[in-house]
Parts: structure tokens; C-alpha cells; sequence
């Protein structure tokens, strides 16, 4: 996969309470293209962050249904994946690549 690839598949990271209490235990959370793999994640974090991922765990969060106006809509599904760093291995999400 080239870089573009990369930045394809991985969205956007988590920044929420619980994703920085998770860091403390070696784990990143993002935000990830619906169709991306436990494979291509991997590769994906491997190759921008410079890292070694041990584990990838994925979920996809279902979308809400809202209102406005009267007129009922659905907000979009969010897949995010769990990424497990080596020991030792860190990512600072704070700062843009």
C-alpha cells in the first residue's frame, strides 16, 4: 500500500475519557474507513506512526437516529478500531502528521 493508501484507512484518532485512559495501557483508538481490514489497519499504523502493533480490534459503532425539523434522519456507522502497541511503542494522537 502506498501513503495515501494509508491516510485512507485511518480516519481520524479518539480523543474521548476513555481512549486516554486506554492509552495508559498501550492502545490507540481511530476512526477507520467502513471496508478496512485488521490487516490493512495494521499496515496502515505501522507505516505512518512508525510503531509495532501487536493487536488490532475492531467495532463498528451504529449510527443514532435524530431529528431536525421534524424530519427523522439517521447519522452515518462509525467503524473503530483498537490498535495494541508493543511495549515500549507510544503515539502522541495530539499531534498532527
Amino acid at each position: 500500500m502506498s501513503a495515501p493508501d494509508h491516510y485512507a484507512v485511518i480516519r481520524s484518532p479518539v480523543i474521548t475519557e476513555k481512549s486516554t485512559a486506554a492509552s495508559e495501557h498501550n492502545k490507540v483508538i481511530f476512526n477507520v474507513a467502513r471496508d478496512a481490514t485488521k490487516g490493512d489497519i495494521k499496515a496502515a499504523v505501522e507505516a505512518l506512526f512508525k510503531v509495532k502493533v501487536t493487536a488490532v480490534n475492531t467495532l463498528v459503532r451504529k449510527g443514532k437516529i435524530r431529528r431536525f425539523r421534524g424530519i427523522i434522519g439517521r447519522t452515518s456507522d462509525v467503524k473503530r478500531a483498537i490498535v495494541t502497541l508493543a511495549e515500549g511503542q507510544s503515539i502522541d494522537v495530539t499531534t498532527g502528521l
